[in-house]
């Protein structure tokens, strides 16, 4: 149930994150222990209103800002960096299409109305896909018949509706990228148990197997062709990387506060006091780095410079999260190194942070080609 308007304020938001972050907090660590996926937790999402807030008010949401919704995926990182990063790609589906229905009119109303009403959640295959896509199209009566195999799924075991896309070898336009949503339960969807990892454990990142799915033309919602740039890549560059970085930004915090904590029970020698303050260091450039990618999603104006910034933002954050986690260990000592420790889920939890597009490589040669004014596709 929708929350009346008046209670609609940032505060509200993330007092609701703070309190499901206690609750999630005290099973995080036996989904990482188990494997085992945050169900519980997408119910409590649910309850809270989350699902939907961030679709705007005229399609039936609550109107959640920006940057109150990255506040929440933070502050839910704090106490479970599986649900965190889960949600964000969730959320990331949700605020895409809502910038886009309200700065480029475009058709996604319906999506959105269903997300506030049904309280669908989206699964995002862009991990696995990226410019490239994956998957084939083969062109049949009325549609085409898609065959893939989409990593990295979060949320899959809790998701309605996959965002995805498949390659459909265009006779007039060469290889072109076809996207679309597809029922989680329709016919020749599987998900495969494959998510067993050193970190995000209880993310449920399976492949999902889609084999000779039935896809209506109606059904695809946009084209590009194959391993360029394009529009929408820009707009996902602009609002989808602040969210997920928020995920990470909530681990490291986790792990700092609890390396302060463990500090403050030892001796204050001048070594721990630095060693400390390097944390803070690395702690304060991560969120930093955060504020500004987030500053540059709501200032929009989507493209490749500002894809470049944001992604040298998602950079720096994550290396500064990393680093943070890190430290955090070394302020703690050996009781971070055991299993049950926040820390040592966090330090594993983190690493994470290192495999979303763009990887450091390719956002070093996208920022390098923009300084010297080269086109970005290479």
């Amino acid at each position: 149930m929708l929350v009346e308007a008046k209670a609609m304020t940032a505060d509200y938001w993330h007092e609701i994150a703070d309190r499901i972050a206690a609750t999630i907090g005290a099973t995080a660590e036996s989904h990482d222990c188990e494997g085992r996926f945050v169900a519980d937790n997408y119910g409590l999402l649910r309850e809270a209103g989350l699902i939907g807030a961030a679709v705007p008010v005229d399609l039936g949401g609550n109107g959640m800002d920006y940057r109150t919704l990255c506040g929440v995926v933070r502050r839910l990182g704090k106490g479970c960096g599986s649900t965190a990063l889960a949600f964000s790609m969730h959320c990331h589906q949700v605020a895409v299409a809502a910038w886009r229905w309200q700065h480029m009119q475009a058709p996604t109303d319906g999506l959105l109305k269903r997300i506030a009403s049904e309280n669908l959640v989206l699964v995002s295959s862009g991990g696995s896909d990226w410019l490239q896509g994956s998957g084939t199209a083969t062109k049949v009566d009325g549609g085409f018949r898609i065959n893939a195999r989409k990593i990295f799924s979060s949320g899959c075991q809790a998701g309605d509706l996959l965002m995805t896309s498949a390659v459909y070898d265009d006779p007039d336009a060469g290889p072109t990228v076809l996207h679309f949503a597809l029922p989680l339960d329709a016919d020749g969807v599987t998900i495969l148990d494959t998510w067993n990892t050193m970190g995000m454990r209880g993310t449920g990142s399976h492949d999902v197997e889609l084999k000779d799915v039935f896809l209506a033309d109606a059904a695809v919602s946009g084209r590009r062709p194959q391993g360029q740039w394009h529009m929408l890549f820009h707009i996902i560059s602009m609002i989808a990387f602040p969210l997920i970085y928020s995920a990470y930004l909530g681990v490291a915090e986790a792990a700092r506060d609890a390396a302060l904590e463990a500090a403050r029970r030892k001796a204050s020698t001048g070594g721990m006091i630095a060693l400390v303050g390097e944390m803070q260091n690395s702690f304060w450039i991560a969120e930093t780095a955060l504020d500004a990618m987030i500053a540059e999603a709501e200032a929009g104006g989507p493209g490749p410079a500002k894809t470049s910034s944001v992604m040298t933002g998602r950079t720096v954050t994550g290396r500064a999260a990393i680093r943070t986690a890190e430290l955090a260990m070394e302020v703690a000592g050996g009781a971070a190194f055991y299993k049950g420790s926040t820390i040592e889920r966090a330090f594993r939890d983190v690493q994470g942070a290192r495999y979303h597009p763009l990887q450091e490589p390719a956002q070093r040669e996208l920022s390098g080609r923009l300084a010297l004014q080269l086109d970005i596709d290479g």
